[in-house]
């Protein structure tokens, strides 16, 4: 392919390559649809580093791929200790560690090539993130290439990049479409038009390419067509062969076609096929698929039936792609075979989405196998549909596995699918089923004496107990765990256990965090990530929850940092959740909501994991009189009430109530914080108090016994401003001006006025405004004027500093210092930015900016 208008992407690389040289490690992720010259680049682009150490490897575009395959090709190219670990079995963190240290244990610069990964699996996506954080002192260049056209809203590499673009030393780069000029120089001299043949390609290098291979003054209607007609040119044999490399996926395996030598180097003179030293790949996706799409059904599985006898031959491990021939091949026996030790070798690599997917291609094959091994099977694509957030996918799973199971009179499995389904359906909000699935596994279980399986029973009624405020049980289930499973040495058991009766505990005992700094320290003892990331979590939600923001910032810290390195995403995701809170009271809303909306980007399948940024989205923008109010509030009651957790229904309650009252909707307001009331046992004293405020404000009769905090007191004694002066040392700026806002004073109303304003709660302030007037207030402020307060290109007053901060050229991180915010909440301003201007570098948003105030 000849390479036109790529000098400024290679400049941009030759840059990185140099900072990366010199011990500041780089990441480039470098987009572009497919056929835009991605692959030709970087091979170019190693002429210009020839002393570099150069490895090379690639996603696999298979259905279900092989975990990890870069990091196999990888190996091919590094040898050494990491290619004798491929070798066998290994942990993944041993081959992560591999690497980092080959790639590092040289003072040369080395160039780490993964292309194609908007088909990476989880445990590739997971080595990048591993990478990307323990590069940046190293003179390692990781160049990573996706097809940006290609990622759905939900794609797990879109969710990646977010993160991984973060990083100070990451760095984007975009292939764009080659221009009508470029496209007459490939076409100078062929006698086609190059005007048409623009239209037709939209400047897309490979289209471009194969019509020019083609060689027709009748140019194809498409590059398939072209394609397709350069395949006519070959001998039958080396069609044969074409088509059966076409079935083998990107990756051809030369050693199954080692017989048909002569056809390999007819399609390398073709074109077709490219050799890269450690073996053959299409020279573009596109062409591959096009030949594989041409091969009739009958033809496809006796070619997939020889690669898996060829395979089977060679003595092949590659389990997820003989799982794949197999089910081209029809053969039901070869594909449950594979397709479950597939299944479990992606489990030991961390590759859930994968697993699911291989237990799932297993399943459909297994009409025929003993009703044992369909159980076997459902509960491990339920375990890791859990783990990769398939919930609903996990729940008709662990329906299968129980249907099985009962089929089979199998107590003790049985049991242990209760307990799981029990989990899955707390996810889907399903809460009275969960708590019943929950009694059904301890019921199941406890006849058949003391098991691991019971202690984990126990400890996830107790948890479900314990997120119902019904505490005194989940207290004691809790103990009843701890015994049991301190007996058998189950020590995740343990450490869950501890966290458990901590958190029920919060709602009265002072000494609660206590319990759950033994539960983290008895799981970092014990190398438990999952024990240990829920034991953060906890303690900072709850200190949270408790106004305690200061002494909870170390547990966000640890906690954030702990999550990251382990790679516990779900925890991490509460932490952030929990810290949107923080922001929110203390009036730093953009940045609350940014990271919301993150949030429900990332948790797309998992309403549990919605219903704290929906509600949060919802209040701000209610407070702000800003559009969509219901959509998010609407959907965080219909994900939190049927949980019956008052920590969800509670505060989702408040938020509506306090939209309804912001639009006037005083009767409405008044109906759901008494809704928020019928939910409330075993409540601490914040969220007691903050819902007797709410029905004070809303004309409520209900009463609500129980102590209440010392701000929410003095509120109760009419000792407005006191409270106010509590809520400002807390740093909760809202909570201040409502503080005032119940007051009948005059200048207790103007107080709260003025911060309202500068809140930028014009709805809220409005409520104000109103109550100066009916105290017979005169010279009622009208606010800031709408003129002053928008901003010509839609931006937020955040967005507006972050703006001025690009056109000073700064990074991120730059930014981050200055405005003492994270660099990872920046990125989220800075792609908002981006977006609100309809442009796609920072340059180009600088330009528009100065532009519009010139």
């Amino acid at each position: 392919m000849m390479l036109l208008e790529r000098e400024p992407v290679l400049a941009s690389l030759r840059q990185y390559a140099h900072e990366a040289s010199q011990g500041e490690g780089r990441l480039v992720l470098i987009a572009g649809e497919a056929g835009a010259g991605k692959s030709v680049l970087v091979e170019r682009f190693q002429r210009d580093l020839p002393d570099a150490i150069w490895s090379w490897g690639a996603c696999d575009g298979l259905s279900t791929p092989q975990p990890l395959a870069p990091l196999f090709d990888l190996a091919r190219d590094l040898g050494g200790t990491l290619e004798d670990l491929c070798r066998g079995q290994p942990e993944r963190d041993e081959l992560f560690a591999a690497l980092l240290t080959q790639v590092t244990g040289d003072d040369r610069l080395n160039v780490i090539v993964i292309e194609d990964i908007h088909w990476a699996d989880e445990a590739t996506l997971d080595l990048m993130r591993f990478l990307t954080r323990r590069i940046r002192a190293a003179s390692v260049l990781v160049i990573a290439t996706y097809r940006g056209d290609w990622l759905a809203p939900s794609s797990p590499l879109r969710l990646a990049l977010g993160e991984l673009a973060a990083r100070r030393w990451a760095r984007r780069l975009e292939l764009p479409p080659l221009s009508v000029e470029a496209v007459r120089t490939m076409a100078d001299g062929t006698g086609l038009d190059a005007g048409q043949l623009y239209r037709l390609t939209g400047g897309n290098p490979f289209y471009v390419t194969e019509m020019l291979e083609a060689g027709t003054h009748g140019v194809p209607l498409s590059a398939r067509d072209a394609t397709l007609s350069r395949t006519g040119r070959l001998s039958d044999t080396a069609r044969q062969v074409l088509e059966t490399a076409a079935l083998m996926g990107v990756r051809i395996d030369a050693g199954l076609l080692a017989d048909r030598q002569s056809e390999l180097d007819e399609l390398s003179a073709s074109g077709l096929l490219v050799d890269e030293g450690i073996g053959l790949r299409f020279r573009h996706e596109i062409a591959r698929l096009a030949i594989a799409q041409e091969i009739p059904a009958h033809r496809q599985a006796l070619i997939h039936a020889r690669i898996l006898n060829a395979l089977r031959a060679g003595g092949s491990r590659d389990d997820a792609r003989m799982a794949f021939h197999a089910e081209g091949a029809g053969d039901e026996e070869a594909v449950v075979r594979h397709a479950s030790l597939a299944a479990r070798r992606a489990v030991d690599l961390g590759s859930h989405r994968e697993a699911a997917a291989q237990y799932e291609r297993a399943l459909r094959w297994a009409a025929h196998s003993a009703p044992s091994a369909q159980a076997e099977l459902y509960t491990g694509l339920a375990e890791e549909a859990t783990l990769s957030d398939q919930s609903q996918t996990a729940a008709d799973a662990d329906e299968q596995a129980l249907r099985l199971w009962r089929l089979l009179k199998d107590r003790r499995h049985e049991g242990e699918s209760l307990q799981r389904y029990s989990l899955t359906l707390k996810h889907l909000c399903r809460g009275d089923e969960a708590v019943g699935a929950a009694i059904e596994a301890i019921n199941t279980l406890e006849p058949l004496g003391g098991t691991r399986e019971l202690a984990r029973a126990y400890v996830t009624l107790a948890s479900l107990r314990m997120t119902r405020s019904e505490n005194d049980q989940a207290i004691d289930l809790a103990r009843r765990a701890q015994a049991l499973a301190r007996s058998l040495d189950a020590s995740d058991v343990v450490a869950d256990a501890l966290n458990t009766e901590g958190c029920a505990a919060s709602a009265t005992d002072p000494s609660w965090a206590g319990l759950i700094r033994r539960s983290l320290e008895l799981a970092i003892s014990r190398n438990l990530p999952n024990q240990a990331g829920r034991a953060y979590s906890n303690l900072y939600g709850i200190a949270c929850d408790q106004f305690r923001f200061d002494e909870g910032e170390q547990y966000y810290r640890d906690g954030v940092a702990y999550c990251e390195q382990n790679d516990l995403d779900r925890h991490f995701h509460f932490l952030r959740a929990a810290h949107t809170i923080v922001l929110e009271h203390r009036g730093r809303w953009d940045e609350a909501v940014a990271i919301s909306a993150q949030l429900l980007e990332e948790s797309s399948a998992a309403p549990l994991h919605q219903i704290c940024a929906q509600a949060l989205i919802g209040v701000i923008y209610a407070r702000r009189g800003e559009p969509g109010v219901w959509r998010v509030l609407d959907s965080a009651i219909a994900n939190a009430a049927p949980t019956g957790q008052p920590q969800y229904v509670i505060p989702t309650r408040l938020a509506r109530t306090e939209a309804f009252l912001t639009e006037g909707r005083v009767d409405e307001a008044r109906h759901e914080a008494e809704l928020a009331a019928d939910a409330a046992h075993d409540i601490d004293e914040w969220m007691r108090g903050a819902l007797r405020r709410w029905l004070y404000r809303t004309g409520s009769d209900r009463i609500v016994d129980g102590p209440i905090a010392e701000p929410y007191r003095l509120q109760e004694f009419g000792e407005h401003a006191a409270a106010a002066r509590i809520w400002d040392e807390l740093g909760c700026c809202l909570d201040a001006a409502l503080a005032l806002l119940d007051s009948s004073d005059e200048d207790d109303l103007r107080d709260a006025l003025r911060r309202l304003d500068e809140l930028g709660a014009r709805a809220t302030a409005g409520l104000a405004r109103q109550k100066l007037r009916q105290v017979g207030a005169r010279s009622v402020p009208v606010g800031p004027r709408r003129a002053t307060r928008a901003h010509p290109l839609g931006l937020t007053p955040r967005e507006c500093e972050v703006l001025e901060l690009i056109c000073e050229r700064k990074t991120n991180t730059q930014i981050a210092r200055a405005l003492f915010i994270s660099a990872k909440t920046v990125n989220h301003h800075v792609s908002s930015v981006l977006a609100k201007l309809g442009v796609e570098t920072r340059e180009a948003a600088a330009d528009m900016s100065r532009n519009l105030t010139a």
